[in-house]
């Protein structure tokens, strides 16, 4: 019932060694909606023949059960290199059906669990943590790094440069090489949407 998957055919898959897990909360579960994020995955890998995998969640049980499917069960986890949520939300915490969860809580979720991943965040949420907080996620999930925008959406989807940010990084798996030369190419909408990056 949680999982809600987009995926390219098992013969493409096999093609690529580099895919994204997007998790998108969402009211209802339930209700059958193609979202724009839905529109960019398809974006990205017909345009850059980067696979993703495509969740909903609208709890945070949801929300663990469908990372802990992801880490538990899929034998290609290894090969996902960012966690990609757009989920709303505020500095230091994620809102799920009216209700909110600090990123603490969220780590305290995933206790090592995220060894080696990237976590980012849409601009549906600012992300703004101060270094205690972000040290606190990366040691405690295990995560490689955590980055997100510290503006929020104002009418402006972070979506296109989301999706920019995970091309440079089939070619190239050093973080903090692909976030600058992120910078480089885009470098007035990392600017106008204050990419960060929490590492």
């Amino acid at each position: 019932m949680l999982e809600k998957r987009q995926q390219l055919p098992k013969e493409q898959l096999l093609d690529t060694d580099y895919f994204i897990y997007c998790l998108e909360a969402v009211e209802d579960i339930e209700i059958d909606a193609f979202t724009e994020t839905q529109k960019k995955l398809e974006q990205l890998t017909t345009q850059y023949g980067v696979a993703s995998i495509y969740n909903t969640c609208d709890t945070i049980e949801g929300l663990e059960a469908s990372l802990d499917a992801l880490v538990l069960d899929d034998h290609n986890f290894k090969d996902y290199e960012i966690i990609y949520l757009v989920i709303t939300g505020e500095a230091n915490s994620i809102c799920l059906n009216d209700y909110y969860y600090s990123l603490q809580e969220i780590a305290e979720l995933f206790e090592g669990r995220l060894e080696g991943k990237i976590l980012h965040f849409s601009n549906a949420k600012i992300l703004d943590l101060d270094s205690e907080e972000a040290q606190y996620f990366l040691d405690i999930t295990g995560a490689k790094g955590v980055s997100g925008y510290g503006n929020a959406s104002n009418e402006i989807t972070s979506s296109n440069l989301d999706i920019a940010f995970f091309n440079l990084f089939k070619e190239d798996d050093n973080m903090l090489d692909v976030v600058e030369e992120l910078h480089q190419k885009y470098y007035k909408m990392c600017k106008l949407l204050d990419f960060r990056l929490y590492y």
